[in-house]
């Protein structure tokens, strides 16, 4: 009896030994919660209304003293052209007016005097030897120009040969572009004296008719005075214009002309927006496109386990764009413009954010982790259950997935577990522990 029964336990103890062992897996509950299908894209902030000042008139810009990220109120002066040209302007318009406006009270009570045309005269004699002054500048201004083109030939032959350095040749073909502009300025005042000469000699001329007629005097002066006032009044707009204000309170992103310059009329000098105004600018692809429409839900993800900053889709562009992606394939890609829900004082503009689009959300969902899916039967989906510790394999049918988890519509119930991440050892019939 004793060797029977030490022989039925050898044999139970060998049985047990080569028995195949549970296969530890990952295992996971079919539960019923909150589920968000998301579609992830990177974008950047944007402000919606960007302000780039320019000079409103041509002169010498004086330093701007502000610095990029400096508020500004409405009004505030961000930038100063040198008024000293346009109130000397206004000042020599306002004593033309008043010589007129003087020279028309005396016409009514008398003739012009003799004296009257000898000035005109010596007005045209003083015009002309300013218009022979500008001419011989021109000249000079000519000959120095054609100097520097040579010298300018011979810099860059000798560059070539390597007897001279190209700081040499770049400062040979400055001067040569600065002997241009001499010779177009000189030019233009020669211009300008040369008008100067035809008006002396117009104003001789109606001096002479208004010496016969002094109804005719009264009406030229009448249109004198009428023009001038109309020059007076551009003139003082303009000397207004030279201090350059803000149109609204913000902040300065970017200063385009930071030193003393001359500047021409039109040209940019300095960005302001208000930051509190951002909206986001996210490029998708077309096909992702189509799952979104204005009012979608947008999450931007923040670093240091802070929760996600809302925002909503405001507008899908019309037209989609052509973009090259890091691997090199030409994608046709979509902006999406979205609003800030909460607060995003932490942005400023053109900053990247990731975010999330929530293209589908419900409650109470009964969800599987994607990580138990697999296929099967080529189009099916399949789930390894198990069930008194023995797998199961079951297929089922889903919905609505995110890139956690699925929407379960058949083939498991709440509670039922499954096996995540399996692995090839794991098919229908086999014994399975939960690892440690």
């Amino acid at each position: 009896m004793i060797y029977s029964a030490l022989g039925l336990g050898v044999i139970a103890t060998t049985i047990w030994a080569f028995q195949p062992r549970p296969i530890p897996v990952d295992m996971a509950q079919v539960s019923r919660g909150d589920l968000q299908v998301t579609l992830q894209a990177e974008g950047k902030t944007r402000v919606r209304d960007r302000y780039i000042i320019a000079a409103d008139l041509a002169g010498h810009l004086d330093r701007i003293v502000l610095e990029e990220g400096d508020t500004v109120q409405v009004g505030s002066v961000v930038a100063q052209i040198d008024p000293l040209p346009a109130n000397a302007s206004v000042q020599a318009a306002l004593s033309q007016l008043a010589e007129w406006r003087a020279e028309r009270a005396g016409v009514a009570t008398q003739r012009p005097k003799t004296e009257t045309i000898d000035q005109a005269r010596t007005r045209i004699q003083a015009a002309e030897a300013r218009y022979q002054q500008a001419a011989a500048q021109v000249a000079q201004a000519q000959a120095d120009w054609e100097q520097a083109q040579r010298d300018q030939a011979r810099s860059r032959q000798l560059e070539s040969q390597g007897a001279i350095s190209r700081n040499t040749r770049e400062i040979s073909e400055l001067n040569a572009i600065n002997k241009a502009k001499d010779l177009e300025a000189a030019k233009l005042a020669a211009q300008a004296t040369a008008s100067e000469v035809e008006v002396a000699k117009a104003a001789l001329i109606v001096v002479q008719k208004e010496q016969a007629d002094p109804d005719y005097l009264l009406r030229v002066y009448d249109a004198r005075i009428a023009s001038a006032e109309a020059e007076l009044a551009k003139l003082q707009k303009d000397a207004q214009r030279t201090v350059v204000r803000s149109p609204i309170a913000g902040k300065v992103l970017r200063i385009r002309q930071k030193s003393s310059q001359y500047v021409t009329e039109g040209t940019p000098l300095i960005e302001i927006a208000n930051l509190k105004q951002l909206e986001l600018v996210i490029d998708v692809l077309s096909t992702d496109a189509v799952k979104l429409k204005p009012g979608t839900p947008i999450l931007i993800a923040q670093s240091s386990g802070n929760p996600a900053i809302r925002a909503k889709v405001r507008l899908i562009e019309p037209s989609a764009f052509t973009k090259v992606s890091a691997l090199g394939v030409e994608e046709q890609r979509v902006n999406v413009i979205g609003d800030f829900l909460d607060s995003g004082d932490r942005f400023g503009d053109a900053y990247r954010v990731d975010v999330s689009f929530i293209v589908w959300q419900g409650q109470q969902v009964l969800q599987v982790p994607v990580s138990a899916l697999f296929r099967c039967q080529e189009t099916a989906w399949c789930t390894f259950v198990v069930q008194d510790g023995v797998v199961q394999q079951r297929s089922i049918t889903i919905g609505q997935r995110s890139e956690s988890a699925a929407e379960v519509c058949q083939g498991l119930t709440e509670g039922n577990t499954v096996i995540t991440h399996p692995t090839g050892q794991i098919k229908a019939g086999v014994r399975v522990t939960r690892s440690s």
